[in-house]
């Protein structure tokens, strides 16, 4: 039952010798060779190289070397550039890229010893939220394969629910990181943007992206951000500021902690019996000691418009060195250098991510400019200062992460106005750069439902503490799906 196990129970595994790295990590590429086909959370499967990472670190804990978490497997979104291995990003137009060099997300991992499984499936570009965007074609909901594991990080949420994996990477651009979470059972952390080095994370939108770890508990994120976060000169928006321990005030008391519920989160949209399971959970922080507070985000209902703007203006952008002469995918024989550039992207390019593009490059047109795109960015500022008021008067902000539990494949393929609704709870917090994460809260319908904490900037060591006061009360984080047991 390796599979079960938490990231803190593998560390303490290893370090006891019940089992190596090898036997560890075996267990999981067996477990992937059984189940993965029914899910697809996987694009690549390194198992060689797994092995290869998993006998070093077994070598080097016999020389007593290794780092805690040495040998422990996790899997990478594909979306981390990773050196001598496919980066996709889940898009027809990198199907034949390998990386030169590795991110520093990716760097991190393999300086702790940690063991990649591979590369998990995701929406193409990180663009969707709902994991049916991929080249590769969609991840399907461990709790229900008829649903959809959220998006963009969906095939990360899968693997690690699922427990092909017992941790993973995710990026978080406006709810990527979180909702799939939420709607797979798991642990899933955005830290404050600049936190965690972007540099090798093929971007969506720069000042929105932001990584963070996809794990069973409170305390395994914590252990995860002790390796993924610091500064790091090779990236200009990373923050040279003090990285706590994250593990140190996990077991912090709650009493007198002020939680803020937004009207705005409680209101129309929001489905009845999701509602009901997340004031449950609410009342468990109350028995705690937490305290809770109404509070005011009076311009949250401007975050989607405000989001679907800026972020695809950072797409266009982002997206247009994909041109087919420097790498990546070239049309067939092409007459001129513009009918490579139009092949080129027009055949490399899923739907979604041609209509962000289309979108962000007439927000930025001239003319459009300022009516557009500039006025988005003041409404930026705007939730940006909702926020601040909103943490003078209590600690942390709690909701639902999602407005609904995981729907059908196909279900909102022909709205993507409904699709980007999905988002509405957590787009904020990239718009204002806040951390936040989400966590296992009950279920609605026999499918998860996830309890949304929003901390103030660099507050995540707070958010953990809370999350892991709840998990040791409750028992939702333990859930596992029936057919992967």
């Amino acid at each position: 039952m390796l599979h079960t196990y938490t990231l803190a129970a593998l560390r303490d595994g290893l370090a006891r010798g019940d089992f190596s790295s090898r036997e560890l990590t075996q267990h999981f590429l067996q477990r992937i060779a059984q189940y993965d086909n029914s899910l697809n959370s996987f694009i690549t499967v390194c198992a060689d190289q797994a092995l290869r990472q998993a006998d070093a670190a077994d070598a080097a804990r016999s020389q007593g070397t290794a780092h805690a978490l040495a040998g422990i497997p996790i899997a990478q979104k594909d979306i981390f550039c990773t050196q001598g291995v496919k980066t996709t990003c889940a898009s027809k137009m990198l199907d034949n890229f390998i990386s030169p060099y590795n991110a520093t997300v990716i760097s991190k991992s393999e300086a702790t010893g940690l063991v990649m499984l591979g590369k998990t499936n995701m929406d193409e570009f990180a663009m969707g939220s709902s994991n049916e965007t991929s080249y590769y074609g969609g991840v399907k909901n461990p709790w229900d394969l008829s649903k959809v594991p959220g998006g963009s990080s969906g095939g990360s949420a899968a693997a690690v629910a699922a427990r092909l994996a017992p941790a993973a990477t995710g990026t978080d651009t406006g709810g990527s990181i979180r909702q799939p979470a939420a709607l797979c059972n798991l642990t899933g952390l955005k830290p404050t943007y600049g936190r965690i080095s972007r540099w090798g994370m093929i971007a969506f939108a720069s000042s929105l992206d932001q990584a963070g770890p996809m794990t069973q508990t409170a305390e395994d994120a914590a252990l995860l951000m002790n390796v993924m976060s610091g500064h790091d000169a090779k990236d200009s928006t990373s923050i040279n500021t003090a990285v706590p321990d994250y593990t140190a005030t996990l077991n912090n008391d709650l009493k007198g902690l002020r939680i803020g519920l937004p009207k705005q989160y409680f209101g129309e949209g929001l489905d009845g019996q999701v509602e009901q399971v997340v004031r449950d959970a609410l009342k468990e922080l109350e028995k705690l000691g937490a305290i809770l507070v109404d509070i005011d985000l009076p311009n949250t209902g401007l975050s989607v418009p405000a989001y679907y703007v800026i972020a695809p203006a950072e797409a266009s952008s982002n997206l247009s060195r994909f041109d087919g002469v420097r790498f990546g995918y070239r049309c067939e024989s092409p007459v001129d250098l513009t009918d490579l550039y139009k092949r080129s992207r027009g055949e490399g390019f899923g739907s979604e991510v041609k209509r962000r593009i289309m979108i962000g490059t007439y927000a930025l047109s001239a003319g459009y400019y300022d009516a557009y795109y500039l006025q988005a960015q003041k409404v930026r500022r705007l939730i940006q200062q909702d926020f601040a008021n909103a943490f003078a008067q209590c600690d942390v902000i709690a909701g639902p992460t999602s407005p609904s539990v995981a729907f059908g494949f196909g279900e909102k393929n022909a709205n993507p106005i409904a699709m980007y609704l999905s988002d509405i709870y957590t787009i904020a917090t990239n718009l204002a750069g806040l951390p936040a994460m989400s966590i296992p809260a009950g279920f609605s319908q026999k499918l998860p439902v996830g309890l949304q904490l929003i901390g103030n900037y660099w507050q995540e060591s707070r958010l953990l503490n809370v999350a892991h006061r709840y998990q040791q009360v409750t028992t939702w984080h333990q859930e596992v799906p029936e057919l992967f047991k």
